[in-house]
């Protein structure tokens, strides 16, 4: 297993062949990597069999950005060097995830990166994500994008608004998941019931995307936008009570019928790549259409405090006849992020 780590400059060896093409885009970055270690600084890294794959350097910065046009001055995170070896779009959705956590946990509203426009494929992955191209920055090294994402510039767009939540006037649903697969899929939402750091024990698991597959007719009602609740499942360890909790909050993106695919490549084409099922189980699925129903959703947000369902009934008075798939109406549902202490700047009212 994959995860991300912070690692001091001073560790991170710097002759890695990863480190060439930077070496070429910037003259200065031999030296500006010695200043960094020096400096003790750190950055994001992640290895593979004792690959680096991906390099993520982040800061925080307030003064005038000298581009054209300019960017005043405010308090930005600036993304300062970032590469990811080719791996699809997986691992840059990965730390695109990291870089909008970081943010959000050192309340910043505004991040910023320059970019040279021959990096395409990583530029469309920002854009895509709510990045815009904003001005130029000319440097001894060449002529860069300047790439702003602010997160109060709504543009009604799942994926572009990412990770803010718009709740009104939005259906919101509870969708329970069993515990093997909660802890696949979610990894950020652990179960613990004491506040925990967003920016801890992340492994390869998290994505921005999701792919669920489940037999419960109630999710053909969810429609793309709809807010939804992961409710995890008891285990052996206790009652529901206690041990049953909401620990996220998604965002529908589309839900299908995988007998609706043509044939079963175009399914494990469409599931394999944010699918915790392995493709023995994805096949297994296919053929016998047991679980049918094919949920994505974006992983928006994982409480930092786990809300049981003891809380559910006693407190927010939620006590559906079923729980695999539940309504809830908006006061609940506020009252629920509430509980679970989200941070009430991502949410949209």
């Amino acid at each position: 297993m994959s995860y991300i780590e912070k690692k001091l400059f001073a560790e991170i060896y710097i002759n890695d062949s990863f480190f060439d093409t930077l070496k070429e885009d910037y003259k200065e970055f031999t030296s500006w990597y010695s200043k960094k270690s020096n400096n003790k600084d750190s950055a994001f890294v992640l290895y593979e069999a004792d690959k680096l794959l991906a390099f993520l350097y982040l800061k925080v910065e307030t003064d005038e950005i000298d581009s054209i046009p300019k960017l005043e001055a405010k308090r930005r995170l600036k993304v300062g060097t970032f590469k990811v070896e080719a791996h699809g779009t997986k691992l840059g959705e990965r730390f695109i995830k990291r870089i909008f956590d970081t943010a959000i946990e050192m309340q910043i509203n505004e991040i910023y990166l320059t970019i040279f426009e021959k990096h395409n494929s990583l530029i469309h992955i920002f854009e895509r994500f709510g990045f815009y191209k904003y001005a130029k920055k000319t440097s001894p090294n060449g002529t860069e994008n300047v790439l702003i994402k602010q997160f109060d510039n709504i543009q009604n767009d799942i994926l572009k608004d990412y990770p803010m939540v718009q709740i009104d006037n939005k259906p919101k649903y509870g969708l329970s998941i069993y515990p093997k697969y909660h802890t696949q899929l979610f990894s950020d939402s652990i179960l613990n019931n004491e506040s925990v750091d967003i920016l801890k024990d992340r492994s390869h698991t998290n994505s921005i995307h999701k792919i669920y597959i489940c037999a419960m007719d109630g999710v053909t009602r969810f429609q793309r936008g709809d807010n939804i609740l992961i409710y995890r499942t008891k285990d052996d360890k206790g009652s529901a009570r206690y041990r049953s909790v909401i620990t996220s909050l998604c965002i529908i993106e589309e839900v299908k019928d995988m007998r609706t695919f043509e044939n079963e490549d175009d399914y494990l084409k469409y599931c394999g790549a944010y699918s915790i099922f392995s493709q023995d189980d994805l096949k297994g699925f296919y053929r016998t259409k047991k679980y049918p129903y094919i949920i994505k959703m974006t992983y928006n947000i994982a409480f930092k405090k786990r809300v049981t369902n003891g809380d559910l009934v006693d407190e927010i008075g939620l006590n559906p006849n079923y729980w695999g798939v539940f309504e809830i109406d908006n006061q609940q549902f506020k009252n629920i992020l509430k509980a679970g202490e989200v941070d009430e700047s991502l949410i949209i009212n």
